[in-house]
């Protein structure tokens, strides 16, 4: 929206009062602030980089071409009712809509090349419960604000860091409690450090049942030598995994690779 904003701009008086409110405030937009306002006093409630402790957060390590596989899976799983996914373009949330739909499962998508009553219509009924699933890109669903949004999906994780808390703030919302799941591929795993970095924690790996079997050698390595780290135990996720149980790979033995690892390492069986 950067030409409507400085469009908009030109034809405001040069004495005016500008108050603006965003969820998350990136490098980019703050720089954008700087240079329309004067002297501007700022007010922030919580830190950007602060994700609330009623939603459950969780990521998936798993290819790119298994991820529609992994979505079918987490939708259908007890306690999820209703879901906003998330897609980096307009392509990729028509493509996964369709593919949902395809499989049985209703949902619509949302962007910017959706006209205002095709938007405003599948927002109707995502809130109404007509469809359970709503496919959207990151510009669509900043103005979203639906009460009952149980779980969120990152079909795939934002190149910006504080977008991923724009994204799960979705649901957890007025005291209710939610779900976050994120779908990490090879390309993507610089992308989940950056975030890991800004939220100041680690996301738990979640639950490896529902992974597709040959997506199960996506799991984040583990250090070749020297003492491994303790994995967290996967949450709850409302269904998504048995309580107790933990995620992440095997530890490696100290002769190498685990055998599973060696089994499902791609160009080998």
């Amino acid at each position: 929206f950067i030409h409507d904003v400085r469009r908009v701009i030109r034809e405001l008086p040069k004495q005016r009062q500008t108050l603006l409110f965003s969820a998350t405030m990136p490098r980019d937009i703050d720089e954008l602030a700087q240079s329309i306002l004067h002297n501007p006093a700022r007010v922030a409630v919580t830190p950007v980089a602060s994700t609330t402790e009623l939603v459950t957060q969780s990521v998936y390590f798993v290819s790119r071409a298994d991820k529609r596989v992994l979505l079918e899976r987490v939708l259908r799983a007890e306690g999820v009712e209703r879901t906003l996914v998330f897609t980096r373009t307009k392509h990729g949330a028509n493509r996964v809509a369709e593919q949902l739909s395809r499989a049985g499962i209703r949902a619509s998508a949302i962007h910017g090349n959706k006209s205002q009553s095709a938007r405003e219509r599948a927002l109707d009924d995502f809130r109404r419960g007509r469809i359970p699933v709503l496919v959207a890109t990151d510009i669509a669903a900043r103005g979203i604000d639906i009460d009952g949004i149980s779980h969120v999906v990152n079909f795939d994780l934002p190149n910006i860091p504080e977008t991923y808390v724009h994204r799960i703030g979705r649901t957890g919302r007025a005291g209710a409690t939610g779900t976050a799941v994120s779908f990490c591929d090879g390309e993507e795993r610089a992308f989940l450090r950056d975030i890991e970095r800004l939220i100041r924690q680690k996301v738990p790996v979640g639950d490896a049942a529902l992974l597709p079997a040959v997506a199960r050698t996506e799991s984040a390595p583990r250090p070749a030598s020297g003492p491994s780290e303790p994995t967290a135990p996967a949450a709850d996720h409302r269904g998504l995994a048995p309580r107790g149980q933990h995620g992440g790979e095997a530890p490696r033995s100290p002769g190498g690779p685990s055998r599973r690892a060696r089994s499902f390492r791609p160009g080998r069986r």
